[in-house]
């Protein structure tokens, strides 16, 4: 079995920081992209943030310059720094990956639990 167990999110004021977390564990054999979406209640989810196993990374346009997306040397877990916070950043954030289970080869995104991130005005 395959978990993504997410951490970090909480509640600031605007202009704040948090730092996401997000580990992979279980029966993988490669991860190809480790990426943070968030979603807004009654709304499609949208991509934020995503990093390739090449280095190659993707900001949604509202945060670039204040998120960074990084990926820890062991490839398995992910990060979301998140400066510069406003209110319009409060959501729930998911971590997903692509990855490759052992055995089966199965290829497929897989979803953390997701952690609600919250900024005051």
């Amino acid at each position: 079995q395959v978990q993504l167990v997410e951490s970090g999110g909480g509640l600031v004021q605007t202009g704040g920081s948090l730092k996401l977390s997000c580990t992979a564990s279980g029966n993988i054999l490669r991860i190809d992209v480790m990426a943070w979406y968030r979603q807004y209640p009654g709304k499609q989810r949208e991509l934020v943030a995503r990093v390739i196993r090449d280095g190659t990374t993707n900001y949604l346009d509202s945060v670039k310059g204040r998120f960074t997306i990084s990926r820890d040397t062991t490839g398995n877990t992910a990060y979301l720094q998140m400066n510069e916070l406003n209110p319009d950043d409060t959501a729930v954030y998911y971590c997903n990956a692509i990855l490759t289970t052992r055995g089966t080869l199965n290829t497929r995104g897989h979803w953390g639990q997701g952690t609600q991130v919250t900024v005051s005005s």
